[in-house]
């Protein structure tokens, strides 16, 4: 656990049983078999059907100062990047902040329209981290995604906080949060229960 004073905050929506996303994604399906239309609108449904109840939680997405995510989240395109590709968000993507994102293949940083620019790191969790951390300053960094990036993050002991959004379906295969993580002691900070997701937030402690 880290003991500076911007956190590291890992964020997911998951169902019931733990899974982000289904087996077999395509760009096509970028969230595999869901059981739905593969876009995962059935997973994050409480934050655009039901947004103004969710407010609050949606809010928290856009205060850290720096976003760390996996290449998966970033896009489906796979190897060297050999192909235009700026991420799923168009020419102005939500971040409004520098994002790093984990790739095997270099790439030159990719300035966006609104102040996001997206950071490539080739040298790991670690690697990508500091540079977060030299980005956010004293603010809070996000680990956006997925899943595996997530779990990757919790392995290796540097997640402060980690908040779920837990939405009552269950999914039964796919990407799965804590998959390959060795136990943690989660202390339980504030949970709320909306219509149709239960938003958790747990410190982690070891």
């Amino acid at each position: 656990m880290t003991t500076r004073s911007g956190k590291v905050i890992a964020d997911q929506t998951i169902f019931a049983d733990g899974y982000s996303a289904g087996l077999n994604q395509i760009e096509e399906r970028p969230f595999g078999d869901d059981g739905g239309d593969g876009w995962g609108r059935g997973l994050h449904s409480w934050m655009f059907d039901a947004a103004e109840e969710n407010h609050a939680e949606i809010e928290q997405l856009t205060l850290a100062s720096a976003v760390i995510m996996g290449r998966n989240m970033f896009g489906p395109v796979r190897g060297p990047w050999d192909r235009e590709w700026n991420g799923w968000w168009g020419d102005d993507p939500p971040f409004h902040k520098p994002v790093f994102v984990l790739t095997h293949h270099v790439r030159e940083p990719q300035p966006m329209a609104g102040g996001t620019t997206f950071h490539f790191v080739t040298d790991g969790i670690e690697s990508a981290l500091a540079q977060a951390r030299k980005a956010a300053g004293d603010g809070d960094i996000l680990i956006h995604g997925g899943a595996t990036t997530i779990n990757q993050y919790l392995a290796a002991g540097l997640v402060d906080e980690l908040r779920l959004h837990i939405v009552p379906l269950t999914l039964g295969a796919g990407v799965r949060l804590f998959e390959g993580v060795p136990p943690l002691k989660l202390e339980q900070v504030t949970a709320r229960a909306a219509s149709t997701v239960l938003h958790v937030t747990y410190r982690v402690l070891s």
